[in-house]
């Protein structure tokens, strides 16, 4: 029992090491999936073309000064739905709006460093 917790304890510190090292490059490291306006293509975040048109909708009517529950009624009266398919809510306006505007880090958990 020991054994196999030390053999499964070594398979994740490998998968995390992984994960770190291409987050570190660049990489997408697959945690959870990709933000909206984002998408993964061969192991790597593109932008996806059609999520991204609906952000500018966002940015545009936010900007307009819609609150972040109008913009999400106004999505969903046009008939515009989250990346899981669901209704917009002020959270996921406020999530993208977030992300747009640099609020929000693209990758959690990962720490840099300011080495000269």
């Amino acid at each position: 029992m020991v054994a196999e917790y030390d053999r499964e304890r070594e398979i994740w510190e490998r998968l995390e090491q992984g994960r770190r090292t291409k987050a570190a490059q660049g990489g997408y490291v697959g945690y959870g999936s990709p933000a909206f306006g984002q998408r993964s293509l061969n192991g790597e975040l593109v932008e996806n073309p059609d999520e991204q048109q609906i952000i500018e909708l966002i940015r545009r009517h936010h900007k307009s000064g819609k609150s972040l529950q109008q913009v999400a009624d106004w999505l969903n009266q046009n008939g515009y739905l989250t990346k899981r398919g669901q209704q917009w809510q002020r959270i996921s306006v406020k999530r993208v709006l977030d992300r747009l505007y640099g609020r929000t880090p693209r990758i959690s958990g990962i720490e840099h460093s300011d080495e000269s």
